[in-house]
């Protein structure tokens, strides 16, 4: 039982120097963890329990699926073992690839419409110059990433089009790119397209960073990670898309990225703080407390790692590593102490990572 816990120290590893997260990965990791003997994401996989492409309450985040996660966990147990079914290895880079196969899957995307997609598209002036004939080829519709280079990269080209027609390019909302994209997608050739969503973070971003001029205005990688955490892709995207007149107008136009450079440039910015939800730490010390951690964690004849650990970092993806692969002894060592299964909403389970993070 020590043993199993004192695991749980290895299981959190220091933050890498390369951070990476695969949805091709994660896809493969959804089956042979037999994940898909329940669950389906987009109709593609068990009924028994809920499609995970197709909920209906959006605006999930890593800490929120995490604490959903941690919640379902003891049920999730038992009809694992009533179905015989034995648990995989999930380390926190599996979790990740895992978020990844959900991202591409548009599990943490807001809540879209295609009708009001259809009169965004026209009202904006889209249809005026894209084939909704050729969206089956749109890279843009599967890999968010390949939107943000297309919306950045293209602009121009676009606002030059829509002039000679004696049009203007206007401002999108995030609701206004969240309602096109679901209207989109929807599109007869566009419906069969596999999402797709990987990052890959280095350190190669900080030069795409500064050749982009994003320095001029934002000085650090860390100062606009600190802006957009928490922030979906999609709300990125257009927030770059309306950025763009600003920094003409400012004499610093957008400089195109060459194939690759905006995948960089997110990864540096942007991924590892996805699994970051933001998190108040004195509010998840709080949570730490009421949820009788500390019972354990703070006590060493449990065998259970002191909490937080100086120089670890905790994320979504590692909380459900932790979970998958140390969850039923914490169970079993909680029912000796008369302990009930702690239970979490998205919100406290993003403090208490920052909290798990404050040392």
């Amino acid at each position: 039982m020590k043993r199993a816990l004192l695991l749980l120290v290895s299981a959190i590893a220091a933050h890498p120097a390369t951070f990476t997260a695969d949805s091709a990965r994660g896809q493969r990791l959804f089956e042979t963890l037999a994940c898909i003997q329940c669950h389906s994401v987009n109709g593609n996989g068990g009924k028994t329990a809920p499609d995970l492409g197709r909920m209906a309450d959006r605006g999930f985040t890593p800490a929120t699926l995490a604490a959903t996660m941690w919640n379902h966990a003891p049920g999730m147990w038992v009809a694992m073992r009533d179905r015989q079914v034995t648990a995989g290895e999930l380390d926190q880079q599996a979790a990740q690839d895992l978020m990844a196969f959900f991202y591409a899957a548009r599990f943490f995307e807001k809540p879209g419409d295609a009708g009001r997609g259809k009169q965004a598209f026209e009202i904006l002036g889209c249809a005026g110059c894209h084939d909704l004939k050729a969206s089956s080829q749109w890279a843009a519709l599967a890999d968010p990433i390949a939107l943000l280079e297309a919306m950045w990269n293209h602009r121009a080209d676009m606002r030059n089009a829509a002039t000679s027609k004696g049009l203007e390019l206007r401002q999108l909302s995030a609701q206004n790119l969240t309602d096109m994209l679901v209207y989109l997608r929807n599109q007869p050739g566009a419906r069969a397209q596999t999402g797709v969503f990987n990052v890959e973070a280095a350190g190669s971003g900080d030069a795409v960073f500064k050749s982009a001029g994003c320095a001029e205005c934002h000085q650090t990688v860390a100062a606009l990670a600190a802006q957009v955490q928490g922030q979906t892709l999609t709300e990125i995207a257009a927030e770059m898309w309306n950025h763009a007149p600003r920094m003409a107008a400012a004499g610093a136009p957008p400089v195109a990225l060459a194939p690759g450079q905006m995948r960089d440039l997110v990864s540096s910015f942007w991924a590892t703080k996805f699994f970051q939800d933001a998190g108040r730490s004195a509010s998840g010390s709080r949570v730490f407390a009421s949820k009788k951690c500390a019972v354990c964690h703070n006590d060493p004849a449990s065998g259970a790692p002191h909490l937080p650990i100086p120089g670890r970092d905790f994320n979504g993806a590692s909380m459900v590593s932790v979970l998958w692969r140390h969850g039923p002894s914490m169970l079993a060592q909680m029912k000796t102490k008369g302990i009930g299964w702690p239970r979490f909403d998205g919100t406290q389970m993003a403090d208490l990572i920052a909290y798990l993070n404050s040392k």
